[in-house]
């Protein structure tokens, strides 16, 4: 393409660039000011360039470096399922966001943290906006691939004093949910709610994306068998050009084949 001037024709031709492997992934492919030179166009033309690419995953705008080739992750396509199971050695079992039999590992070092709710969370619990919350985070992906979910569990404060070791670094055999329901909350209950969003800059930052990259959120409410309060929260941040989202349709009784004829009125 010659002497590109609109920030779509930009995006096609740095696309093209990235697709022909010009550089490596983590790579600074250009800065802004180098790029403004090559196509003779305006900042916020290149800008609006790079922000397309990056919604495709295939870039992002790094401080102080420029713009960086993404890794090309696999997409895969995910079944979510309504079935809780349990493993005898490690407890409950949630549908899956990925192969149940692919090894996955944790990018740096679970932790644990009293952090400031965010309104949703203190809703669920009925606290103040604010309220300090034990929160525990972990970002996990495939063996050897880039980042592909944050997760963050919150845990009422109710539910915390009364199963202390749930905001231990070790929860114990079946983890933080055997405590709670040990504590006499069992049987546990859970509802799931997926919504599209974009990311704030921390959870760009920690799964090493663009902020105008959407991703999925996937909060799980856990609630008392006791009381039916909530007891935990937990929020899966995935993006977007991770995963698909797929459902078998069911015919129902009305929908049945063969066709039954309608006798005219």
């Amino acid at each position: 393409m010659k002497n590109p001037k609109t920030a779509r024709e930009v995006a096609d031709a740095i696309r093209v660039r990235v697709l022909n492997d010009e550089k490596p992934a983590g790579e600074v492919l250009n800065t802004l000011t180098e790029l403004m030179e090559e196509y003779g166009v305006a900042r916020d033309t290149v800008r609006a360039a790079v922000n397309m690419l990056a919604s495709e995953g295939l870039v992002r705008m790094v401080h102080r470096r420029g713009v960086v080739v993404q890794d090309r992750v696999r997409r895969r396509r995910i079944r979510r399922g309504q079935v809780v199971t349990r493993n005898p050695h490690t407890g409950y079992v949630f549908p899956a966001t990925h192969d149940p039999g692919e090894k996955w590992e944790v990018h740096g070092q679970p932790f644990r943290s009293l952090e400031a709710s965010p309104p949703s969370v203190a809703e669920a619990f009925d606290v103040e906006a604010g309220t300090s919350v034990l929160r525990r985070r972990r970002v996990t992906s495939p063996a050897g691939e880039p980042p592909f979910q944050l997760v963050d569990t919150w845990i009422s404060p109710a539910a915390v004093a009364d199963a202390p070791q749930v905001a231990e670094p070790s929860t114990g055999p079946g983890g933080y949910l055997d405590r709670l329901e040990e504590a006499g909350h069992g049987p546990i209950s859970w509802r799931e709610i997926t919504r599209v969003r974009m990311p704030s800059p921390e959870e760009a930052k920690l799964l090493q994306i663009a902020q105008a990259m959407p991703v999925f959120e996937i909060t799980m409410t856990g609630y008392s068998g006791r009381d039916d309060q909530p007891l935990e929260v937990t929020v899966k941040v995935i993006p977007g050009d991770r995963v698909e989202m797929c459902s078998d349709l069911v015919r129902g009784e009305t929908a049945a084949w063969p066709v039954t004829p309608v006798e005219p009125e």
